[in-house]
């Protein structure tokens, strides 16, 4: 399954972006911390590079990634040129408290009353972005909210006298390459429901949890992982919790959703659904594939 979803608005929005980018001393750049390059939208990267802006990548939710996967991705984007990150939850007043000065060593030439520091925003859906603006500012001024595309308009927010932030909408790019990209965006609730087939998108997350965390699951939900794949973990999650149909088989649908939002708050423990090294063997087979086929992603 291809997983595309690009709602009118964020056209509007990468527009508006490319305007304001002019005008910005360092792009603060929001990732979900379990699939930082998935939630890594290019276009972003795109408008940053052509301004020559310096990057703050903040790994978001970093409470509920795995802590070893965080610290390789950590490695991988500190050893980028201007670019800075640091693992955190935005949920967390101690942790937000260090974005503002990271921010500052990033344009050590701004930050007076003078020059004030002028900070943007940006990222995918539902990463985080406005509750970081809300604890930066100490107050809501931006709407937060468990669904994609809440914010759908920029707007200005003034630290004091010598710092601003332009937040801005959440935005996805037109297509999305990679299909496993697309399918670790849908488990995380970065796309639309209106895009995705829940059992799909649990079945690719219960591979992932097999291959990578059976202990978790098992623990979880009480049952063996040994033999199973992403489809049978779904059945066996129907079973335990008694999501039957008539005729006693397993209602998959539902089973699905459980599995998903187990996923999503927490509750099955700290996941990763990418690290360096997958993402490697990711994009290695994608471009295997593609040549097989007679072209390379460089086509696409």
């Amino acid at each position: 399954m291809s997983i595309q979803w690009y709602p009118g608005h964020m056209t509007l929005a990468r527009k508006k972006a490319a305007e304001t980018m002019a005008a910005t001393d360092v792009v603060i750049e929001v990732l979900d911390a379990r699939l930082p390059e998935a939630s890594c939208n290019p276009m972003i990267e795109e408008l940053r590079l052509h301004r020559q802006r310096p990057c703050l990548k903040i790994l978001n939710k970093a409470d509920l990634a795995d802590p070893q996967a965080t610290a390789a991705w950590l490695a991988f984007y500190n050893s980028q040129k201007n670019v800075k990150a640091v693992a955190l939850s935005c949920k967390k007043a101690s942790d937000v408290a260090k974005v503002t000065g990271l921010c500052q060593l990033l344009a050590a030439h701004r930050g007076t009353h003078l020059k004030p520091l002028r900070m943007m925003i940006m990222g995918i859906p539902n990463v985080g972005k406005s509750t970081l603006i809300n604890a930066l500012s100490k107050r809501r001024v931006a709407k937060v909210g468990d669904e994609p595309a809440v914010t759908k308009v920029q707007q200005r927010v003034d630290l004091g006298p010598t710092m601003t932030l332009i937040d801005t909408p959440g935005m996805l790019w037109p297509k999305i390459e990679y299909p496993d990209d697309g399918l670790m965006l849908a488990a995380s609730h970065a796309v639309g429901r209106n895009a995705i087939i829940d059992e799909e998108v649990a079945t690719f997350l219960g591979n992932v949890l097999v291959a990578r965390y059976p202990a978790l699951v098992a623990a979880r939900y009480g049952f063996a992982m040994a033999g199973k794949d992403g489809v049978g973990v779904i059945a066996a999650v129907a079973r335990k919790r008694g999501y039957l149909l008539k005729g006693g088989e397993p209602d998959l649908e539902k089973a699905a959703l459980t599995l998903l939002q187990d996923y999503r708050s927490g509750v099955l423990g700290r996941i990763s659904l990418e690290t360096p090294q997958t993402r490697k063997e990711m994009l290695a087979a994608q471009n295997t594939a593609g040549a097989s086929d007679g072209w390379s992603t460089a086509d696409r």
